[in-house]
């Protein structure tokens, strides 16, 4: 991991095509704005895990289903 040190609107270039600017920082927390192309998609890390998650289940129910399908046509 890369540890950088940034104060109030002072930013960050990841590649050449995202800029991660600190917007405001007040107590602990820290306010960013990130300019990314559309086709980037940026999430928080709790909701890209939620979503991880959620494609996992949706494709082990997919599985399920076609063993099930797979068992019915056997008959």
């Amino acid at each position: 991991m890369l540890a950088l040190t940034r104060k109030k609107d002072e930013s960050i270039i990841i590649g050449d095509q995202i800029e991660i600017t600190i917007l405001d920082i007040q107590g602990d927390k820290v306010k960013l704005g990130i300019q990314a192309p559309k086709n980037i998609a940026i999430y928080r890390k709790e909701i890209f895990l939620e979503i991880k998650e959620e494609n996992k289940a949706a494709v082990q129910s997919s599985i399920n289903q076609i063993k099930e399908l797979g068992k019915i046509l056997k008959k």
